[in-house]
């Protein structure tokens, strides 16, 4: 299966992928947990040993984040992990950086999981996904349903009818750890160095980004999308 989107250098794009036939991807927090550290650690041209550094550091995967690394291959600038998919935001800087990172990812990830649960075969649906970011409305649109996305956890149809308990959807966000969601409100998160804030968007980075201002950037932007 071939990929439709090709990647240049200095744009940004919308990646995702979810499980084969849907299923879980994330079955607890270690699982999130594991993928996060490798989202950081995965994006350098070094090749990573993860048994090795676990046994160095008492299974301690927090320690990854201060590891020093070498040159990335992609600039990540939003994530967010679901229970059977997850959505990236990158930014192409180096030639192929994209298609390097994600196998390096995918392929690291899947061996855990695969290992951890006695499976085999393909963990994620081939190849992944990909959508060039083109305009400022696309990636305010992108950027806040990205963000608000695990409301589908409580609230199915939020993207359709709209947010019902603003409250409790607010409070939900403020306990989900999965996403970038956390690192836009205080970077001072270990795993805010998964990020590269230098390639955010100005237009995002002049926004008092808060649970209301998520909304109004998805609203305003859902129908120019």
């Amino acid at each position: 299966m071939y990929r439709e989107t090709s990647f240049a250098e200095n744009e940004y794009y919308h990646i995702y992928s979810r499980g084969v036939e849907k299923r879980k991807i994330f079955m607890n927090d270690k699982d999130h947990k594991r993928f996060t550290a490798l989202l950081y650690i995965m994006n350098q041209n070094q090749p990573f040993r993860m048994d090795d550094f676990l046994r160095g550091n008492k299974n301690n995967l927090e320690n990854i984040f201060k590891l020093e690394k070498e040159k990335t291959l992609v600039s990540i600038v939003s994530y967010c992990l679901m229970p059977n998919h997850f959505h990236l935001i990158l930014y192409e800087h180096t030639e192929n950086g994209i298609s390097k990172f994600m196998g390096k990812l995918l392929t690291a990830y899947s061996m855990y999981f695969n290992t951890k649960y006695k499976r085999s075969g393909p963990l994620l649906t081939r190849p992944f996904r990909s959508e060039h970011i083109s305009n400022e409305s696309q990636y305010m649109y992108i950027f806040s349903y990205l963000h608000l996305n695990p409301l589908s956890i409580i609230e199915k149809r939020w993207k359709e009818d709209g947010i019902k308990d603003k409250k409790e959807a607010e409070e939900f966000l403020k306990k989900y750890q999965y996403s970038s969601y956390h690192d836009f409100l205080d970077n001072n998160r270990p795993e805010s160095s998964i990020l590269d804030f230098s390639l955010i968007p100005d237009y995002i980075k002049e926004i008092n980004l808060d649970f209301n201002e998520y909304k109004k950037l998805f609203q305003e932007n859902k129908e120019k999308d």
